[in-house]
Formats: structure tokens, C-alpha cells, sequence
């Protein structure tokens, strides 16, 4: 799961989702595109929103997408297109390329539609956000299992 800084999106969609998957068959972890907000904890708003549903997010750090997490994941989720391009530029193969997904093609296929990014909205804005992941993320874990 990446975003740009992994302290809203992507650390939601990374608690949402490994709420719904067993654990001990699956690794999921977010990361963002930039170095703004490594070591950091996710926003207090994502945490907040997260806790409202059961999801506790409070150990989540934020750290830089590196090429590695071409060789240690199978499917790449980026949140919006901006970092979708980002991250197919740091590809190196074709393999890899086929793992980066836009992740609310998830439930809008080839729309390509982004999650928007609340950071600099109120409350109502990660609301709508965590809506957005959750559904995508059942699509995913109807996938996969």
C-alpha cells in the first residue's frame, strides 16, 4: 500500500487490510513515495478513524517505498496516480511493472480513480477515505482467498 508520505492513506489501507486477511499467510505493509514522514506515526486522524472501527494502526511507522518491495511483494497498491508513476519509474522489469495496481481499480476497474488525499481536510475526508479502502480491500481478500 503506498501514498506519498504513509501517514494517511496507505497506513489505513495497510491496517484495513490485514484486518481482513490471516496474518500468517500473508505480509502486508505500506510505504510512501517520499521521505517526509519516515520513523513517523500515522496521522492522528487516520488512528482515529482506524480505532472507530476496530482497527488499532498506533504501531505503523512511515517508511520510503525502496526497489525491494519489487522482490518482497507480490501486488503493489499506490493510492493515487501521481504515485502509481512514481513507482512504475522505479521499476526495473516488466515483472515488476505488472505488480503496481491502482488500488481503487480494485472496485472501479479502469477508471483509474484516486484516493484522495485528506490531509488538509477535516475529519469527514478520512471518513470518506477509510469508506474508499475498505471496500477495496474486501474486493482484494475476495481475491486472494
Amino acid at each position: 500500500m503506498v501514498c506519498l508520505g504513509n501517514i494517511c492513506r496507505s497506513p489505513l489501507a495497510e491496517g484495513i487490510l490485514k484486518s481482513k486477511l490471516p496474518q500468517d499467510k500473508f505480509i502486508i505493509d505500506s510505504a510512501g513515495t517520499a521521505a517526509y514522514h519516515i520513523g513517523s506515526k500515522p496521522d492522528i486522524r487516520s488512528i482515529a478513524v482506524a480505532k472507530k472501527y476496530g482497527i488499532d494502526i498506533t504501531n505503523l511507522r512511515g517508511r520510503q517505498f525502496t526497489r525491494q518491495d519489487f522482490t518482497d511483494f507480490d501486488l503493489i497498491y499506490a493510492m493515487d496516480e501521481s504515485n502509481y508513476h512514481h513507482i512504475l519509474k522505479m521499476s526495473e522489469s516488466e515483472e515488476d511493472k505488472s505488480k503496481v495496481k491502482l488500488i481503487l481499480n480494485e472496485i472501479t476497474p479502469g477508471e483509474n480513480l484516486s484516493v484522495p488525499d485528506p490531509y488538509y481536510g477535516g475529519d469527514q475526508g478520512f471518513e470518506n477515505v477509510y469508506q474508499m479502502l475498505d471496500e477495496a480491500s474486501e474486493k482484494i481478500k475476495n481475491n486472494l482467498i
